[in-house]
């Protein structure tokens, strides 16, 4: 008897892990990141790097492209631009597109669109700040570390003028 007491637990196991299995959280797999492309322009050197000169002011922009791919995999872009300006004059131009492709389980049309747009971009993003910084020191300027941007701010925006395009079409 002691037998069938260890086999009726080994017996109802099975069936406890098949209820997880229904209720599985959606998944997200990096299958490859890349630079897609770089591009660094130092229109006025060597004069805009004298040290002579003030800082530059710097406009950092940063846009999330997405693709789906034949395999129903989606490539997710950084685009991130960084213009410096001192007065009306361009010190520099740093340009970086920089792309991951992901894949995705168990996860519905409502769950995939925040992976794309929030989760996809936040892995992404170290990747592309450490390029960027090594660009535009090695462009002559101070390596620009760049503040991780509010993903999640960014999705609900574009969320909200989705909405509000779609409330003026119809």
């Amino acid at each position: 008897m002691a037998k069938k007491k260890k086999d009726t637990p080994k017996e109802a196991a099975p069936a406890e892990e098949a209820v997880p299995q229904t209720q599985q959280s959606p998944m997200l797999q990096i299958l490859a990141q890349y630079t897609k492309d770089q591009s660094f322009e130092n229109p006025n050197a060597p004069d805009s790097l004298r040290n002579d000169q003030t800082a530059p002011a710097i406009n950092i922009s940063i846009e999330i492209g997405r693709q789906m791919m034949a395999d129903d995999a989606v490539e997710v872009t950084l685009m991130l631009k960084a213009e410096a300006k001192r007065d009306d004059q361009v010190a520099f131009i740093a340009e970086l597109e920089y792309a991951g492709l992901f894949a995705f389980k168990n996860a519905n049309v409502q769950e995939i669109q925040p992976l794309i747009m929030v989760e996809c971009p936040r892995l992404l993003f170290p990747f592309a700040r450490q390029i960027m910084a090594e660009m535009t020191q090695n462009g002559g300027f101070p390596p620009i570390m760049l503040e991780p941007p509010d993903f999640t701010g960014m999705f609900v925006e574009e969320m909200r003028r989705r909405s509000a395009d779609a409330g003026e079409v119809n």
